[in-house]
């Protein structure tokens, strides 16, 4: 005969069939059956009071949460996640303080257990990361100091490719422009740059990825837009081929940009320059910033005291010049 099945509600319910018919001590009944006299009691009186539904077992959770979050502070940390989906707990926290002084607001994990729990947070792809490259870069010392500029990747919009091209001062992290051109060509770009040197100044370096209009096959890798930056006083940079990593601060704008502004894109290119300039706004007024202690790009920033000339310096740099290859000499020419 196969063994008989039993568990927790079976073992209670022969317990409590077995107590009033018992002659032995109590004592002796727990024991049989291995309780102790304080649960064997505990079982009698709560079959005495709800019956074989008593025997159940309970929840253990506390009826009251002291430190719960209050409904109408998980209310208005909904309706901020549901107004900038793609902020976490840090920057929700910040702009609930900022707009909401008088409310007890929680601490930023427990938001983002609060966003959790209501299905307001996916499972994030980890990343792998390269080590560092070993040469060194420009100083990110002072505004104005490290310029950052890049295409990033194209999508389409109306039929046609939009390639929104982006400049950010890398110290504050304020971005300085983002404007969709038709095609990464020198021309468009230089336009964009134009219009930034007059509103901003002119930085000390800009850095940039190879390709273009940034860089070219022709010797020391100078493009028309790289030989025009350094007739203004400014030091082309451009990180190692396939090391995004080395412009990390203006790579990642990039995702939060995609993110905000062309998923999905724009009907068209007007609309999407809207997006854009709407996002900037955001981005350097509104939106903290962890790396800045919670402030905005905006607080950080300051014009270049170097001002666009009215006319571009006549030198020029010699075609033996141009003929360098060796990176240290590239180097100690820029």
């Amino acid at each position: 005969m196969p063994w008989d099945e039993t568990n927790r509600m079976n073992e209670r319910v022969r317990f409590i069939g077995s107590y009033p018919e018992d002659l032995e001590p109590f004592s002796c009944l727990c024991e049989r059956y291995g309780v102790s006299r304080k649960t064997g009691y505990k079982w009698v009186v709560r079959y005495e009071s709800d019956g074989v539904a008593g025997l159940e077992e309970r929840s253990r959770a506390p009826l009251l949460h002291p430190h719960a979050v209050a409904d109408e502070v998980l209310d208005k940390i909904l309706r901020a996640r549901k107004k900038h989906p793609r902020w976490g707990p840090r920057k929700l926290r910040v702009i609930l303080q900022r707009h909401y002084p008088e409310l007890a607001l929680p601490a930023a994990s427990t938001i983002g257990e609060v966003l959790r729990k209501n299905g307001l947070i996916q499972k994030r792809r980890r990343i792998r990361r390269s080590s560092p490259y070993g040469e060194r870069l420009g100083y990110y010392g002072k505004p104005n100091a490290v310029w950052c500029a890049d295409f990033k990747g194209h999508f389409p919009v109306s039929g046609e490719r939009c390639h929104p091209l982006t400049v950010s001062d890398g110290c504050s992290r304020y971005l300085l422009a983002c404007r969709s051109l038709r095609r990464p060509l020198f021309a468009p770009s230089q336009k964009v740059f134009e219009s930034v040197f007059r509103e901003f100044g002119l930085p000390d370096t800009i850095r940039t990825d190879n390709g273009a209009p940034f860089s070219t096959l022709a010797p020391g890798g100078l493009s028309r837009l790289a030989v025009w930056w350094i007739r203004l006083g400014i030091r082309p940079e451009r990180i190692q081929p396939g090391r995004p990593d080395q412009n990390g601060r203006h790579e990642r704008r990039h995702r939060t940009l995609k993110s905000e502004t062309a998923k999905p894109p724009r009907a068209s290119f007007r609309a999407q320059q809207r997006a854009f300039d709407r996002f900037r706004e955001e981005y350097n007024e509104i939106r903290p910033h962890e790396a800045l202690g919670q402030e905005v790009p905006a607080s950080r920033y300051q014009p270049s005291n170097r001002p666009y000339p009215r006319q571009l310096p006549q030198n020029r740099i010699s075609g033996a010049l141009l003929r360098r290859s060796d990176l240290s000499q590239r180097n100690a020419l820029f």
